[in-house]
């Protein structure tokens, strides 16, 4: 058999890229109906934030196999199942006729979304090694941060002309699109001979070892807590954009465009430097920008006269450009530490923090989201609950770790 051709970069990041827009188009296109959903199922608009947890606890519980799977049955066939798994999903959604049949769908859509972005990374480190798997990252990270500030303004363009059921439709058709695009212009690059077998044995005892890893922990927990001192206003943006900035359905490309606008500039700073800085300069570089962001919008938000555009949104750039530099670092980081199980670790720490962030949708959002002050301080304690975590780890783990190397 002839070798396969590899995939040129480019092609692979607009295929990830693509691919890994499918969780934020899932979440952050309903936003702008939540309030016509709420009206039209005779609900709340808090019981229909339950719809962001539905989805996230699917997302999370399913990762545990995408990349498990994909590991022994190779890398497409496990991607286009879950696009045609999602597709449907999101058909069910838009006829749904009540709250618990949305949320019903909206689980299974959680299960089979995460398929892109799970297996993706494996398939970036299937395919590139060392400064090229770094920019690659940065690139599908650059193209996956436009997914958020686009959802929510596509969302409020579709309720101009129909109704919330329409957004559902939109999302059948993007996951239709998407089938094909994996179809013709994605290869498998996980070939049957390193494909590992399947056995539910082996999976469980691979998972508890990646339990026990600590270095693994590490990595998992502070990219989890960094990424959720965004990710509670991402969830709260309902309430931040049309009660706090009195903005209207149409309006929520005003937050999250300049919000995703500053991961996207850092998802690029992130590709220059593949070879000019160390990755822990980056790190080191991305939290400070971040903490900075964090500590700027905590005393807008507990000092200021009056709760304003842009002034309310500003900091939070700051704080996901800083995200956008140190993920990319990390995740690679947590990737090679299982070589021959990378779709695995990649499930793991998708399990992982997507069960953390149902928790901040699910709890922490409605809990805090009508304070501004107590949204920036809750933010503020988990971006540097992070910062401390990742200190302790490179001060002990790390170093601790060099002698042996």
């Amino acid at each position: 058999m002839p070798p396969v051709t590899p995939p040129s970069r480019l092609r692979l990041a607009l295929v990830l890229g693509a691919l890994a827009m499918f969780g934020p188009f899932s979440i952050d296109t309903v936003f702008p109906a939540f309030a016509a959903m709420a009206k039209d199922l005779g609900s709340t608009p808090v019981a229909i934030q339950q719809t962001i947890s539905s989805y996230l606890v699917g997302y999370g519980l399913m990762s545990l196999f995408h990349g498990a799977i994909s590991d022994a049955l190779g890398r497409r066939p496990v991607i286009l199942a879950g696009i045609l798994v999602f597709t449907l999903a999101s058909v069910g959604c838009a006829l749904s006729p009540d709250l618990p049949t949305l949320l019903a769908f909206r689980f299974l859509q959680g299960l089979s979304a995460g398929v892109g972005l799970i297996v993706g990374r494996a398939v970036i480190r299937d395919a590139v090694d060392g400064e090229d798997a770094q920019r690659l990252m940065s690139q599908v990270s650059m193209i996956f941060s436009i997914a958020p500030a686009l959802a929510p303004i596509v969302g409020g363009w579709i309720l101009g002309v129909g109704d919330w059921h329409a957004i559902f439709w939109f999302l059948a058709g993007f996951g239709a699109l998407i089938g094909l695009m994996v179809r013709f212009a994605l290869p498998e690059t996980h070939p049957p001979e390193k494909r590992l077998p399947l056995h539910a044995g082996l999976l469980v005892a691979n998972y508890a070892a990646m339990l026990r890893h600590r270095r693994f922990l590490w990595l998992v927990t502070v990219t989890t807590l960094n990424f959720a001192a965004l990710f509670l206003y991402i969830s709260s943006a309902p309430v931040f954009v049309l009660q706090h900035l009195g903005m209207g359905e149409r309006d929520f490309g005003w937050f999250f465009v300049p919000v995703i606008g500053g991961m996207l500039a850092g998802a690029f700073a992130t590709g220059r430097a593949a070879g000019r800085f160390r990755p822990r300069q980056m790190v080191l570089a991305g939290f400070g920008v971040g903490l900075a962001g964090l500590c700027l919008n905590l005393a807008y938000a507990g000092l200021a006269p009056a709760f304003a555009y842009p002034w309310a949104v500003l900091p939070l750039v700051l704080v996901s450009f800083g995200i956008a530099l140190v993920f990319p670092q990390l995740m690679l980081q947590m990737l090679d530490l299982y070589p021959a199980q990378r779709g695995s670790a990649s499930s793991m720490q998708a399990f992982l923090s997507l069960m953390f962030q149902a928790g901040v949708a699910g709890l922490l959002s409605p809990l805090l989201s009508a304070s501004p002050a107590r949204l920036a301080l809750a933010a503020l304690a988990l971006g540097g609950a992070a910062l401390l975590l990742w200190a302790w780890g490179d001060a002990v783990l790390l170093r601790r770790a060099a002698p042996a190397g």
